[in-house]
């Protein structure tokens, strides 16, 4: 007599575990219960398995694990002690997870060590990575060939979770952007979870309120886009709460403004970056950015183009140094600009304490400011970073540390620098001629 059991999942999920597939993912922030989901159905698959005589092991694995404790035994665990069926099936020890059938066992590994071993660990039926965020292209390019295993209506599967930090991470590239359609995923975040603690949303709350820099990353799955303590990751947050990220393209009738921050062309030099911006009354329009290392004065001319930054539509602004030569192709970037035709303005050297003043002037200008989303992405992920420098020795700062984030930092900072009140136009008062 065949039973059914009711697993209770994320609404959000039952998709991903519907169907054949060769991988299932889940990536989002904390509070989410992907983790907790994902190891009961390790758990159920197991059980699948076993009741149908097929026997074989549950891989779990992280990149780094030095131990069980460091491992996803615990949550195992707990996801089976949550199902009673599964906990009749299931001997849970204090170091294994093993069916009482001897069909089915949990195995885990850290894939940092343990890679070249997993090829030896027998029948992989399903293997789980959990945390994968950190995991290498190396470790993927060894694990997924052993998954292998197929039968009837069944084969091994891969199943990844994990909460985003970099865009540039292999878990990115690999599952999140493929097209497969054997691949099965989705976004995951605490809303999605029926039985989000009412602690977690306290501490929700209390991040939201006091932390805004990291709340994305840590709760909503963003990537880390913005330090503790960074210089402009409190006005980001209050830009997107009030709309002012989103749908900002440029005004065709309006002149486009390119701010700049000077590289160089040698192999280790600084970026050179652009901020295009369009001053619209009170209003300062970032509509794109731009950032390119160790590239000539032509291949940026060759970018403002493609983007339709005519002469006769855009002018640029540089920073004081925009008058000097380039150590390579011994030509100022002020000549050779105007040369292709631009209009350029070197702005002054403001003297110490320069960046400081971009910055406060940056941050009292803030909530003029909209970004048009689509183009300015690498922008705000720079300004997000942009922070202080500290000595934690002696417990003080040191100013902007000069970091990758610090030449579009100073390119926007250079632009809200030159921004400028309108002039309103008063009306005319016109008297009165008194004709006798």
């Amino acid at each position: 007599m065949s039973t059914t059991a009711n697993i209770a999942l994320p609404e959000k999920l039952i998709p991903v575990f519907d169907g054949e597939a060769d991988v299932r993912y889940a990536h989002g922030g904390r509070g989410s219960a992907k983790t907790r989901s994902f190891a009961k159905m390790v758990a159920v698959k197991g059980y699948i398995f076993g009741m149908a005589g097929i026997s074989g092991i549950l891989l779990c694995g992280r990149q780094y694990m030095n131990s069980l404790e460091d491992s996803s035994l615990e949550e195992c665990k707990r996801a089976i002690e949550d199902e009673p069926f599964l906990k009749s099936y299931y001997e849970i020890g204090d170091r294994y997870i093993r069916s009482r059938d001897g069909r089915i066992a949990f195995v885990f590994a850290g894939l940092d060590r343990n890679i070249a071993s997993i090829k030896s660990k027998g029948r992989i039926l399903v293997c789980w990575v959990d945390e994968a965020e950190p995991v290498t292209d190396e470790a993927w390019t060894t694990l997924i060939p052993t998954l292998r295993e197929e039968g009837d209506g069944w084969n091994a599967e891969l199943w990844v979770t994990w909460n985003p930090k970099r865009k540039t991470a292999p878990v990115e590239k690999r599952f999140r952007n493929s097209q497969n359609v054997r691949y099965k995923g989705v976004e995951l975040n605490w809303r999605d979870n029926p039985k989000f603690p009412r602690k977690l949303e306290r501490d929700r709350k209390t991040d939201l309120e006091e932390r805004p820099e990291q709340y994305e990353h840590i709760w909503e799955g963003g990537f880390v886009t913005a330090l503790e303590g960074a210089y402009f990751s409190k006005h980001l947050q209050k830009a997107k709460e009030e709309g002012r990220i989103g749908f900002f393209p440029a005004d065709p009738l309006m002149t486009i403004r390119l701010f700049c921050d000077i590289g160089g062309t040698g192999a280790k030099a600084d970026a050179f970056a652009i901020w295009a911006m369009q001053f619209i009354g009170r209003e300062i329009r970032c509509v794109n950015h731009y950032e390119a290392v160790g590239q000539p004065v032509d291949a940026h001319v060759a970018w403002c183009r493609s983007q339709g930054y005519e002469p006769s539509r855009a002018q640029f602004w540089l920073p004081h140094d925009g008058s000097t030569q380039d150590k390579v192709y011994d030509v100022s970037y002020e000549s050779a600009l105007k040369k292709a035709g631009y209009s350029v303005t070197v702005v002054p050297n403001q003297g110490k304490g320069a960046a400081m003043a971009r910055i406060e002037r940056a941050r009292v200008l803030f909530s003029q400011i909209r970004f048009h989303d689509a183009t300015t992405e690498a922008g705000r992920s720079a300004l997000g970073w942009y922070h202080e420098k500290r000595d934690l020795e002696r417990g003080i700062g040191l100013g902007p540390d000069h970091d990758w984030s610090s030449h579009s930092a100073d390119a926007f900072g250079l632009g809200c620098l030159v921004w400028n009140e309108p002039v309103e136009m008063k009306p005319l008062n016109y008297g009165k001629l008194a004709i006798v």
